[in-house]
């Protein structure tokens, strides 16, 4: 399982935390921070037998995936995230909505919400942008966002905290170890988790 040539040879490399791209609304979001990679649980079911315990597996969870952005001022991701909420059916009130009486009256469907994100995409890449691992996550919609505490004292990007829930998840990988692809043609072998 372990390759031993890892430690003798320069030409193998570990994948690295800061070479990534993340996609939603079919754009690349040049100003996400972080993000969490999905990930998984599978819960266990117990049964009992005299003075024995044995456990089997159950189902599997996906947990929620977090992302970190920058606010910045063009594209405003302030904006970007309400027209998310928008998008999924919700209608943000105004006071001119509120005032004309019709604030409140869209509601928020599945449909809707996993819609306004359509796909979300996470690609990993080597030192020369190919990328070796792709993740999609399927059913995506827009949990909550957090935009930030305003502070006189604090020189910091302002940042927008999301949330995404989702049903499930993919991840493709290059076909071998010759074979790199750009993130725009990338055709792996698929590997659904």
């Amino acid at each position: 399982m372990a390759n031993s040539k890892f430690w003798t040879e320069a030409v193998t490399e570990p994948k690295r935390n800061y070479r990534w791209l993340l996609r939603f609304k079919d754009d690349i979001v040049w100003w996400a921070k972080t993000v969490t990679v999905p990930s998984y649980e599978v819960s266990e079911t117990e049964h009992d037998f005299m003075d024995n315990k044995f456990y089997y597996p159950g189902r599997v969870t996906w947990s929620e995936i977090s992302m970190t952005l920058v606010d910045p001022v063009s594209p405003d991701a302030t904006s970007d995230t309400l027209e998310i909420l928008t998008d999924a059916g919700y209608l943000v009130k105004t006071l001119d909505s509120v005032k004309l009486g019709n604030a409140g009256v869209g509601t928020l469907s599945k449909k809707k919400a996993t819609g306004a994100l359509k796909t979300i995409r996470m690609d990993l890449m080597n030192a020369d942008g190919k990328v070796l691992e792709q993740w999609t996550v399927h059913n995506a919609f827009l949990k909550s966002a957090k935009y930030g505490d305003l502070d006189y004292s604090n020189d910091e990007l302002r940042t927008i905290e999301m949330t995404v829930r989702y049903d499930w998840a993919s991840c493709e990988f290059k076909n071998n170890s010759k074979t790199e692809g750009n993130a725009e043609d990338f055709q792996p072998k698929p590997t659904t988790v």
